[in-house]
């Protein structure tokens, strides 16, 4: 159990840490805005202690910086981040895929097939808003059957990091169709029991990402 699970600050801390982690992400606060503790707490209708330590969170993760006598400042997600984070799933998520594979249920199994037909319909239909949110959906799954919590938790956290780059990329030429082929493959490696396949192919799905990312224009 988490620490001060069940108790009221907690859930507000996490809380109050969700949305300015978001805002962050989504571009809202930029890098090098300053966050004010008092400011954030009279929007937020709440008292400072909750802002302070989410704000403490926030630091942990790397998203905001704290300089003595000067305040708090954003530093947000670089694209030398997005590269690394990249880098890392290829590492990690041959990984996951294998323990995936050897631990998936048949109706989880089957869950991930319902999500790859989604996939398939709105691909067809040009919805990638709704493509890249059942991307993520898949992906939680093959996480979530790994039946590690260390490496679901890990995954998990990049996935949110990259949401944005990830529906970008998703929309580049050509992207969208290709993704689909690959995730067929790795459904289908699943459906085998195929481990060494599931491996391969969902590492060469996370590279083929990645060097798609590489290639867009930087803002």
């Amino acid at each position: 159990m988490k620490r001060g699970v069940g108790q009221g600050g907690y859930s507000l801390r996490e809380k109050i840490f969700k949305k300015l982690r978001k805002d962050i992400l989504n571009g809202k606060y930029k890098a090098g805005d300053s966050l004010v503790e008092m400011k954030l707490a009279e929007e937020m209708g709440v008292s400072r202690t909750p802002v302070r330590e989410a704000i403490r969170q926030l630091e942990l993760e790397g998203l905001v910086s704290s300089i003595p006598n000067k305040g708090v400042f954003v530093e947000g997600i670089t694209r030398q981040d997005i590269q690394d984070i990249y880098a890392i799933r290829e590492c990690m998520e041959g990984l996951a895929a294998r323990w995936a594979i050897e631990r998936i249920d048949e109706k989880t199994l089957k869950e991930l097939e319902n999500i790859y037909d989604l996939m398939e319909f709105y691909t067809a239909k040009g919805d990638l808003d709704q493509v890249g949110e059942l991307n993520s959906q898949f992906h939680d799954i093959i996480f979530e059957s790994t039946k590690s919590k260390p490496l679901m938790q890990v995954l998990s956290d990049f996935q949110y990091y990259i949401e944005n780059i990830r529906l970008a990329s998703l929309k580049a030429p050509g992207r969208a169709m290709q993704s689909l082929i690959e995730h067929k493959a790795i459904v289908q490696a699943f459906k085998d029991r195929d481990i060494e396949k599931g491996e391969r192919v969902l590492v060469e799905h996370i590279r083929n990402s990645r060097l798609n990312v590489e290639r867009m224009p930087r803002a």
